[in-house]
């Protein structure tokens, strides 16, 4: 149902074997794109996946080491004969931040369209997507997501017969749009059943615990969080520059029952996330220490 590939797992700089963070979300025939650090143009055709078909670029922050692959990958976009609009999205200081971009990739044969955030949270819908921009504590403006899919409930076919409506009738209901029959008007919630769980996930990397992370990933499917450290020595490290630890990640995952969690954004002082599993899986045991590259397929649960 969604598809979701978390393209690069670095943090600061890319180093060989681990790309700079950028995560590709897939659904409904479109492609959205989070934060695009270098090389992450290298790491979609290493995936198989193609940059011509990415419709939106959600920013999380204006940080190098998310934002330094934008001049390549709308070349290449511009390169495969794309001409549809992309859309920008991010918090304040993106119209500046994309003078900058289109000094290097001049002449785009497509519009760029900035939506700048003007609120600490932003909701917008993209094909049945809802995505809530949210603010969390980093040096600078920064942003974490919320991706929401809604699953529409069932049909009762026994409430549209108890209504007396013809069977022609139902489809239309089922789609949620109003019907007229015999001089009155027929409303979908009175065709439908109980409300069922979608999908949701949230990213948020460069931050420090808010509370916005927990309560955004409650009872969600998947948490891609910054594990920038591991080794509790550097605690003064993440304090000071406005990072995460693995450990408060993967408390934040447990306290928002989550079904999993990706940890990303890993520091380059940290060659070997993997030395920190045993003790980050004590506190919360469904953590994956993510790789470039690491997918999942989210769908909805059987009822």
């Amino acid at each position: 149902m969604i598809e979701v590939c978390l393209l690069g797992a670095g943090g600061t700089m890319p180093l060989p074997g681990r790309w700079l963070t950028s995560l590709l979300v897939r659904w409904n025939g479109t492609q959205l794109l989070v934060d695009c650090g270098e090389g992450t143009q290298i790491a979609l055709r290493e995936k198989g996946f193609s940059c011509h078909q990415i419709d939106s670029i959600f920013l999380t922050h204006y940080h190098a080491d998310h934002t330094a692959g934008l001049p390549g990958l709308l070349l290449t976009m511009a390169k495969s004969e794309r001409l549809a609009p992309v859309s920008l999205y991010g918090p304040k200081g993106l119209q500046e931040l994309m003078q900058g971009v289109l000094a290097i990739a001049r002449y785009l044969p497509f519009e760029l369209r900035c939506i700048e955030y003007a609120q600490r949270e932003n909701t917008f819908e993209i094909k049945g997507m809802k995505i809530t921009a949210f603010g969390v504590k980093h040096s600078v403006p920064c942003f974490g997501y919320c991706f929401d899919y809604p699953r529409a409930p069932r049909f009762d076919a026994a409430k549209a017969k108890k209504l007396g409506l013809p069977v022609n009738l139902w489809g239309i209901l089922q789609k949620g749009n109003a019907v007229e029959y015999e001089e009155r008007q027929y409303l979908p919630e009175e065709v439908m059943g109980e409300k069922r769980r979608g999908i949701k996930f949230v990213y948020a990397t460069d931050t420090r615990p808010v509370p916005f992370i927990g309560e955004y990933a409650c009872n969600g499917d998947l948490l891609i969080a910054e594990g920038m450290y591991g080794d509790k020595e550097k605690q003064a490290n993440a304090l000071e520059n406005r990072h995460m630890m693995m450990q408060e990640a993967a408390a934040i995952a447990a306290g928002a029952n989550v079904r999993k969690l990706w940890l990303t954004h890993y520091s380059p002082s940290m060659p070997n996330p993997g030395a920190y599993e045993q003790e980050v899986k004590e506190i919360f045991e469904n953590t994956l220490i993510s790789n470039d590259g690491a997918f999942c397929d989210l769908s909805f649960s059987e009822e």
